[in-house]
């Protein structure tokens, strides 16, 4: 453990838990909210004993996550691929303008 890592302690789905780490503590509410919500949206909450085992709670709000991470690189990519053909676009147009004007 760094000087710069913390002891972060919560509860989820009716177990404690605890680890250490150099995220912010808005950080951290904003993961754990993240979290809460993809349990929420499996039908977890925040009781145990409902009526789908914690373990497959935990395994589909893990899947959403990848899911939803997944999308985000392949939108990220895309975004990287549009931007760097619009930036040689605009070059090759620069370039004609520069060549044009001598």
């Amino acid at each position: 453990m760094s000087e710069s890592e913390r002891l972060v302690e919560f509860t989820l789905l009716g177990q404690n838990f605890a680890f250490y780490t150099g995220a912010s503590e808005e950080e951290m509410e904003n993961i754990l909210s993240l979290v809460r919500e993809q349990i929420e949206s499996v039908g977890g909450g925040d009781k145990p004993g409902g009526t789908i085992p914690v373990s497959k709670i935990a395994m589909m709000a893990c899947l959403n996550l990848a899911s939803n991470y997944n999308k985000l690189q392949q939108e990220h990519s895309r975004y990287k691929q549009e931007t760097s053909a619009k930036l040689e676009e605009l070059s090759d147009r620069l370039g004609f303008v520069l060549v044009d004007e001598r």
